[in-house]
């Protein structure tokens, strides 16, 4: 990962979770692979798709992969497989060291915040994995808004959560749909890059798991 802290001091720091402070991207591409080929899709989930979705909601991830596809997959059937798997990979996460350390030195002059797309209880357990459990005063995640990322509503609730305006608050991001909502909130932010792509015959095969 590429990670270039900002030069300048904020009131508050927003944090998305996968992909930003925890290297779980693949892991969480693998699930999906594997849900979505479990409940029949009719569709190749290539990385780069899965790149384009990365911070949606996970429902509406289903919703939009139907409306593209032309597909009926049932959002929680995909969903439920889906976390099944990435819940028996979650031991293996790791911690994005460069943004985690950003994260701790932050924390301790600054309230911070997680806005994640993802599940609390994933989430949440992803925090403790690489044991970032308690250093942040405000978690929002994708099941507690009713409009996912682009929609700026997780940063403006992760704001309010720590008592601050949208201005005075970074987000920092890894994904372009939460880059999106963090220009739609009128917050600056800062980018977390992957160096590479993950390579789709590197990942194993859990379609029968």
């Amino acid at each position: 990962m590429r990670f270039v802290a900002p030069s300048r001091d904020y009131a508050g720091y927003i944090f998305d979770c996968d992909g930003t402070l925890v290297e779980s991207m693949p892991l969480h591409f693998r699930a999906w692979r594997h849900a979505l080929r479990s409940q029949g899709a009719s569709f190749e989930f290539s990385w780069q798709l899965f790149v384009s979705r990365a911070g949606m909601p996970l429902e509406e991830t289903v919703l939009a992969l139907n409306a593209q596809f032309g597909t009926a997959l049932e959002p929680a059937l995909v969903v439920a497989a889906q976390l099944g798997l990435y819940r028996s990979l979650l031991p293996t996460v790791t911690a994005i060291v460069p943004v985690v350390e950003f994260a701790r030195q932050v924390a301790a002059r600054a309230p911070a915040a997680v806005a994640s797309g993802g599940h609390r209880a994933e989430v949440e357990a992803s925090l403790r994995h690489i044991g970032l459990d308690g250093l942040f005063r405000c978690i929002v995640t994708g099941t507690d808004v009713r409009r996912g990322k682009p929609d700026p509503e997780i940063l403006l609730r992760c704001a309010d959560g720590l008592g601050l305006r949208p201005s005075e608050c970074l987000v920092v991001e890894d994904a372009e749909l939460g880059i999106e909502a963090a220009r739609r909130a009128g917050m600056d932010w800062v980018r977390v890059e992957a160096l590479s792509e993950v390579r789709v015959e590197t990942l194993p095969d859990d379609t029968t798991s």
